[in-house]
């Protein structure tokens, strides 16, 4: 944890980073910040989420649907989303907001996506808040 971001832990507030100094941890690093009390969320289950995602470091998002004001539903665990997204969101309830680091191998991969800004070596950072799962 102690190379992870300090974030806000309030379940639907917008998110805020402070990152620590030195790099991004190595591998799929998961913390949940807030552990909700809903239904928990299962490989193949559409699930509703609130998100945030900054490039590691980074301050303005690349991708944020708190900033659209418009929750994201999508299947979850069956490749529709990131690899990064599939393996740590399933097993969580509904209600809660984890903080999120996904290495490139689990993100975009050595491609990166250029019109978001997000290179092909960076690590991700997203704050998730479950919504609802079915």
């Amino acid at each position: 944890m102690a190379d992870m971001p300090k974030v806000n832990a309030e379940f639907g507030a917008t998110p805020t980073f402070e990152f620590p100094d030195g790099e991004a941890p190595k591998g799929l690093k998961v913390v949940e910040l807030v552990e909700g009390d809903g239904p928990m969320v299962r490989r193949g289950d559409t699930v509703t989420v609130n998100y945030h995602g900054v490039v590691w470091g980074g301050t303005d998002p690349f991708d944020s649907s708190f900033a659209r004001h418009q929750p994201a539903s999508f299947g979850i665990g069956v490749g529709q989303v990131i690899k990064g997204w599939d393996q740590t969101v399933p097993g969580h309830n509904v209600g809660s907001r984890l903080l999120v680091s996904i290495p490139p191998e689990y993100g975009y991969g050595s491609r990166g996506v250029p019109q978001a800004g997000i290179g092909g070596g960076d690590t991700l950072v997203f704050v998730i808040d479950i919504i609802s799962t079915r």
